[in-house]
């Protein structure tokens, strides 16, 4: 009854319970001694204990003096107990023995053992609340969520008011679903508000939203409880270490291993939130003095190699990962990074200057053609701008599976929305073979994560999220404006539904499945209306603001002199200002339109001549029908909202029409005018290069064949038809480009692709390549006339 009372945060009545049981009952004792560690009374609990233990060395008070032992440092008392309580309950039917058993089982790290006996007291009648809810902690220990997820179900269904149940499954949720933890971890406390778990899960969360205080105070209720809570600590310790306030991590440090001598936590867990803010180096560092405190500890063997990772020492982190591995085999996010690093080891390599590209075998050939000029003329040209040189080597890898990205990032599959990442000195990324083409632009991406490079270095790996991103996008529309348009429909609307994040919540917008989106594209119009409001000089100077350490506010100050609210009533004015015409323009967008008849959306048209949707709904009714007067209402839209993309966008629908009605000239005007703001349609590129090439357009040509090489570099037909207009505009540079690249796509007609090349070869100046490509040409196809030719031409030219 008083375990019990306990999960249900009746903890006087659990006082109250063991007290009229008598000091000298076993059982009692127990109780009254967990009650006391909840409390910090650590010695007490010990002098309650150990005369019973002596009594009986395999018993309940031997298994809560065991975790007693543990926690304060212990660990070579512990062992012998927690043994002599699993041998015991190990061979018994009785349901506590076997609970006890395999909750010793689970603390020496025997996990086969201890999900044999958790079935075991399940089945022999153990109380399933409390068996389900250990059993779930051992499946998340052991890195199996669906489990867990199980078993803290089973529990709660067993009994809803089992608040450890609750705080297992905010701990389950934390990283996929960060609200429904929170939510969890709320109805825990509101069980049982003397439960440190669900306190110290909040304060994760809110740390991860840059709430710094809301987590302090989740802290502090903790340590209002248990002044000698060695998690709160070394929490409250990561704090002062990410704020460079060395003074209060040094005090928590020492406070902390007074209590347990060989509590590596405390710097695992400043290393953890230092590598959530991006400072790997301190992050290795933290998890190196972890490791010389307890050198067993398998999560920090794992963590330094996976910050190892992120610093681009991946044969040292191959090292700290095989030795996690041994320690813990269970541990899916090392076994995932190993296999990963065996991947990379049959990557191809490329080294220039204090660039390393790693691409995967069947893809560089074609991919160094572009991935590695475009990463040098990234980092010359941010670093111009920004007036800095970030430290190499730099090193930039490039997957064509997504879950190997997802799992070189974070040591699982997914991150489904995601296409890039940097950590300072390292950039990881989708090649272009990892989506369908048309879904993004891999150059694009490559641009943004090399922003982050600078950034991240220029600011000591100390600028905030929002910033960090926000000059990010903002730097793709800087390079290619049609890089920076696919928000703008998207976040027209948020304003009209008032979803728009405040500056002060910006942060937190990153962490939140529902706002991330709008948060990247939000930062980058701060930073945009920073630039335009303030120079171009103050973005550099913001950034440079916060190497000092200091937070958003200070920095703000210091750099732009101005305050965050007087910042957001600004850029208030300046997006009203940037959307007002398309907000309003989108503001009856959830409205049905009358469509049942043509002259009913004429009339709906002609009395709302600003609203995109109702002239859009006549276009599109009068193009489905092949009737030029849809020019007019589509016109109409386009003007209205210029950034519209997609299929059933207004350039769209009016290149389809034109090119139904024969009018190819205005057909290639919607079309260029389609890509200039929706540049991963690979289609309309594709339609504009089979237009351009029978209007003899050799400008549009030239912008088809870019943008769909740009897009789906593996299409050797547009490298070939490139690489020929460059050959006829006498642009060898080009030419050979396109046409080495076209080969190793795996051109159709090999022999003549030797042949461009050859003749390209020839422009450039470069007879004796030309003659070998000749050579390889004639080998395919030896009564090849323009091989011959391109041969005596060789031959001459090499004279």
């Amino acid at each position: 009854m008083a375990a019990i009372a306990i999960a249900h945060g009746q903890r006087a009545e659990a006082e109250t319970l063991a007290n009229t049981r008598g000091a000298s009952d076993g059982a009692a004792a127990v109780v009254l001694a967990q009650l006391g560690i909840a409390k910090g009374r650590y010695r007490d609990a010990q002098a309650r204990l150990e005369p019973i233990v002596a009594r009986e060395p395999d018993g309940g008070a031997a298994l809560e003096l065991a975790l007693l032992y543990r926690t304060i440092g212990r660990e070579a008392d512990a062992q012998p107990l927690l043994t002599a309580v699993l041998r015991r309950g190990s061979s018994s039917t009785e349901p506590s023995l076997l609970f006890r058993a395999a909750r010793a089982a689970h603390a020496l790290g025997r996990a086969r053992e201890a999900n044999a006996l958790y079935r075991e007291a399940e089945r022999a009648g153990g109380d399933k609340a409390a068996v389900q809810t250990a059993w779930g902690w051992l499946f998340l220990d052991k890195y199996n969520k669906p489990e867990a997820l199980k078993s803290f179900q089973a529990a709660l269904q067993a009994d809803s008011q089992w608040a450890p149940a609750h705080a297992g499954l905010a701990r389950l949720l934390e990283d996929e679903d960060p609200p429904a933890a929170g939510a969890s971890a709320a109805r825990a406390i509101e069980i049982d508000p003397g439960l440190a778990e669900p306190h110290l899960l909040l304060a994760s969360l809110r740390l991860d939203e840059d709430k710094v205080a809301d987590a302090k105070a989740e802290i502090d209720k903790v340590l209002a409880i248990n002044p000698s809570q060695l998690d709160a600590h070394a929490l409250l310790a990561a704090i002062a270490y990410v704020r460079d306030d060395r003074e209060t991590f040094d005090r928590e440090v020492a406070k902390t291993l007074e209590i347990n001598p060989s509590y590596g936590e405390i710097y695992r867990i400043a290393g953890e939130q230092a590598a959530s803010h991006y400072r790997f180096e301190e992050a290795v560092a933290l998890a190196e003095k972890g490791l010389a405190l307890d050198p067993t500890d398998a999560q920090a063997s794992a963590d330094l190699g996976m910050h190892l990772m992120r610093t681009g020492d991946e044969a040292g982190a191959r090292r700290a990962l095989e030795k996690a591995f041994r320690a813990d085999p269970f541990d899916v996010v090392t076994y995932n990074l190993l296999a990963l690093l065996d991947t990379l080891d049959q990557f191809v390599t490329v080294r220039e200057g204090d660039l390393i590209v790693k691409m995967h075998r069947d893809e560089a050939p074609v991919l160094r053609e572009y991935a590695i000029p475009l990463a040098q003329d990234a980092l010359k040209n941010l670093s111009a701008r920004y007036g800095f040189a970030p430290t190499g080597p730099i090193l930039i890898e490039i997957f064509p599976r997504h879950d190997d990205f997802a799992v070189r990032n974070l040591g699982l599959p997914g991150m489904i929305g995601a296409l890039g990442a940097c950590f300072g000195r390292v950039v990881t990324m989708d090649s272009p073979k990892a989506r369908p083409p048309g879904t993004f632009s891999w150059e694009a991406t490559l641009w943004h994560e090399l922003a982050h490079v600078v950034t991240l270095q220029m600011s000591r790996q100390r600028v905030p999220r929002w910033l960090t991103e926000g000059i990010s996008v903002y730097e793709e529309g800087i390079q290619r404006p049609e890089w920076g348009r696919d928000m703008e429909v998207t976040f027209a609307r948020a304003m009209n539904a008032s979803k728009v994040l405040k500056l002060r919540d910006l942060n937190a917008g990153f962490t939140r499945p529902d706002t991330i989106s709008l948060a990247y594209y939000e930062a980058s119009l701060l930073v945009d209306h920073i630039v335009t409001s303030r120079g171009a000089a103050a973005l550099p100077a913001l950034v440079r603001a916060f190497a000092d350490g200091v937070d958003t506010e200070a920095a703000l100050k210091r750099a732009l002199n101005i305050s965050i609210d007087d910042l957001q009533t600004t850029f208030d004015r300046a997006l009203d200002q940037k959307f007002g015409t398309m907000r309003r323009a989108l503001a009856d967008s959830q409205k049905p339109v009358d469509a049942s008849s043509t002259d009913a959306l004429r009339a709906a048209a002609a009395a709302q001549p600003e609203s995109y949707i109702t002239q859009l709904a006549l276009g599109q009714a009068l193009a489905s029908a092949g009737d030029a007067a849809a020019y007019a209402p589509l016109e109409r839209a386009a003007a209205l909202v210029p950034a519209a993309i997609g299929p059933e966008s207004p350039h769209a629908l009016m290149a389809a029409l034109a090119e139904r009605l024969g009018e190819r000239a205005r057909a290639l005007k919607e079309l260029e005018a389609l890509l200039a703001v929706d540049h991963t349609n690979v289609e309309a590129a594709r339609k504009l290069l089979t237009l351009a090439e029978a209007a003899h357009d050799d400008r549009l040509t030239r912008l088809a064949l870019s943008r769909i090489v740009s897009l789906d570099p593996f299409d050797a037909s547009a490298h070939t038809g490139w690489g020929r207009l460059a050959l006829k505009q006498r642009d060898a540079d080009v030419a050979l480009r396109e046409f080495r690249a076209a080969l190793q796509a795996g051109a159709t007609d090999k022999a003549a692709a030797h042949c461009d090349l050859g003749e390209s070869y020839l422009l450039a100046g470069r007879a004796a390549d030309a003659k070998t490509e000749a050579l390889s040409a004639l080998e395919i196809a030896p009564t090849f006339e323009r091989a011959q030719e391109l041969l005596l031409n060789a031959i001459g030219g090499s004279r």
